[in-house]
């Protein structure tokens, strides 16, 4: 975990106040995995008609809790979520496994419940075994402890180089009944979504069918978690679960049990939330100092035009540059050229903000080197480039690369 006196300069200012979500409690422990003196465990537990969604990692190389979820999401039940921090039971093979069940058998004898019914995610080291008997005894605490008042706690114990935790809040409106949307996420390293990404947990009261649940989730991560990056990198862990209680069925709500009208306003609420909570995971980036956003426009296609944004956002020289508040456009272009999809280099142009420093293939003619650099030392940059050729376009969202992030992960296993 990150020294907490280095909190990221762009952390927000405080958190919100997050209500109780009805159907769900959660607790915290210390199981000494990896960390001393610090809660290193989570248990969220879930009332009985809980309906579950979840995307994860495309990476070949997924965690044992990966494929835990996997096989139980079809069902669209849950009853339980277990999130250990320090070790991501990846790469560890059959003894991974084992450890995964081993894990669900202990806190479904504690809770009362099935382990079919448990949803499992760790997050830490790769390549090291999982000792789930340092949770023997644990889970039996948390559960008597589990209060519908500690999200926060539970995004705290989740937490490994990040340097402060992640939540946010929505509530909204179902045929005129509100709703609540809550969530929290764990990341600053190893960032790149090809799902989701990384560690991330969305509780809601509404009373809506896992595979309405699944549908609204799978769309709203494409512009929210799949548009953001810190290093490039995807992990092996990567897991988003969206969990529906019920529980507002109790005031009115109606159930959902297929696409509709009546979900404007929760998809507009659930997509905030996971957009808050996407930015929020990039201005935590590892040694992050400035919060970029790359868009991309005139593209051959939507498709092409997010190609290049990532191609942009991921270059280890365009973030070193802007690291180094230097608007180095050239590395821009690089970046355009080396991205294999339809660029034409006499049609390029570039801004930083809202000033243009490249055209026609050409520095602006009106480039103001004082003004750029002023624009450039802002914590938030903006960079847009238009290719000139269509209609596609496309926005990705990232930090620079400094030498805080050599630093960090230079000593993560050490």
């Amino acid at each position: 975990m990150s020294d907490p006196a280095k909190i990221s300069p762009l952390a927000p200012k405080s958190f919100p106040e997050i209500p109780p979500i009805d159907g769900v409690r959660f607790a915290t422990g210390a199981a000494g995995i990896r960390y001393k003196g610090r809660t290193d465990i989570m248990l969220a537990l879930l009332d009985k008609g809980t309906q579950v969604a979840g995307v994860f990692t495309k990476s070949k190389c997924a965690s044992a809790p990966v494929d835990w979820c996997r096989a139980r999401l079809g069902r669209g039940k849950a009853r339980a979520l277990v999130v250990n921090s320090g070790n991501a039971n990846a790469f560890t093979g059959k003894t991974g496994a084992e450890a995964v069940k081993r894990t669900a058998d202990l806190a479904a004898a504690a809770a009362g419940i099935r382990p079919a019914d448990i949803f499992i995610a760790s997050t830490g080291v790769i390549g090291e075994p999982l000792d789930a008997e340092k949770f023997d005894g644990v889970f039996e605490t948390l559960a008597r402890e589990a209060s519908p008042a500690g999200l926060l706690g539970a995004a705290k114990a989740i937490m490994t180089t990040d340097t402060f935790p992640k939540v946010a809040i929505a509530k909204a409106q179902i045929d005129g009944v509100e709703v609540t949307i809550a969530g929290m996420a764990k990341g600053a390293g190893m960032i790149a979504p090809d799902m989701a990404t990384m560690l991330s947990f969305i509780f809601t009261d509404a009373p809506i069918a896992a595979p309405v649940l699944q549908k609204l989730l799978e769309k709203g991560v494409e512009p929210s978690f799949n548009a953001i990056t810190v290093d490039g990198d995807t992990s092996t862990s990567d897991t988003l679960l969206l969990f529906a209680t019920g529980a507002a069925a109790q005031r009115g709500a109606p159930k959902i049990d297929a696409l509709d009208r009546r979900l404007k306003d929760f998809r507009h609420a659930l997509d905030g939330v996971l957009r808050d909570l996407a930015f929020q995971v990039v201005r935590d980036g590892e040694g992050a100092r400035k919060f970029v956003t790359v868009t991309v426009e005139g593209a051959t296609s939507h498709k092409s035009a997010k190609i290049i944004a990532k191609a942009i956002a991921n270059s280890p020289l365009v973030k070193t540059a802007i690291a180094g508040e230097d608007a180095n456009w050239g590395r821009i272009v690089m970046a355009v050229g080396k991205a294999g999809e339809p660029a034409e280099r006499d049609r390029l142009a570039i801004w930083f903000g809202d000033i243009r420093v490249a055209h026609k293939g050409l520095r602006d003619p009106a480039y103001d080197e004082k003004k750029v650099a002023a624009l450039m030392r802002l914590p938030e940059i903006a960079v847009r480039v238009d290719l000139g050729l269509g209609k596609g376009e496309a926005t990705v969202y990232t930090c620079d690369l400094t030498k805080e992030y050599v630093e960090i992960n230079g000593d993560y296993r050490s």
